[in-house]
């Protein structure tokens, strides 16, 4: 009996490092190389900046909406501490998409500082107002018209102060 549990324990334990090494053999490391990248590349930019969920900013451990981080900029720059470069990189959340750099590229033409982020390819690429359109700062966006067929209706369709039967 303990000799079928011994053998038991060791294929147990070969099938776990087999699974190990394969998922091991699969990763081909192109996140650390990007992470590697954005952290050898910080000490050149006065700021760095994660993209985060839903269009927003991570900066200094704060989310802030584009709406915020214009007002950061904003306030940076009647201190007299606007940066002169700006890196915006992937947060572990969230990658940079399009409207981020759209509303990269409104900031960099705002407050005249140059934005780069990190492309597809690893390399670092700086935001072009010209190239990307820019975008209007937005804090959040509006709710979508109710088409006219369901005014005066409640979820169900009926309209209010009706019987539910």
């Amino acid at each position: 009996m303990s000799r079928i549990s011994t053998l038991f324990v060791r294929m147990t334990a070969a099938i776990m490092l087999g699974s190990v090494l394969l998922l091991a053999g699969c990763h081909r490391g192109e996140v650390k190389k990007e992470q590697h990248l954005a952290a050898s590349m910080a000490g050149q930019f006065d700021l760095t900046m994660k993209a985060y969920k839903d269009n927003q900013f991570l900066i200094d451990g704060a989310v802030l909406s584009a709406l915020d981080t214009g007002s950061h900029f904003s306030y940076l720059r009647d201190q007299g501490r606007l940066p002169k470069k700006v890196l915006l990189i992937d947060s572990d959340d969230a990658k940079v998409r399009k409207a981020h750099l759209q509303y990269m590229a409104r900031m960099a033409i705002d407050y005249g500082f140059h934005a780069y982020f990190i492309d597809k390819k690893g390399q670092l690429t700086e935001i072009s107002p010209v190239d990307i359109k820019a975008r209007k700062l937005e804090d959040y966006h509006k709710r979508a018209p109710m088409p006219e067929q369901n005014r005066g209706k409640d979820a169900s369709g009926r309209p209010p102060g009706s019987p539910q039967y």
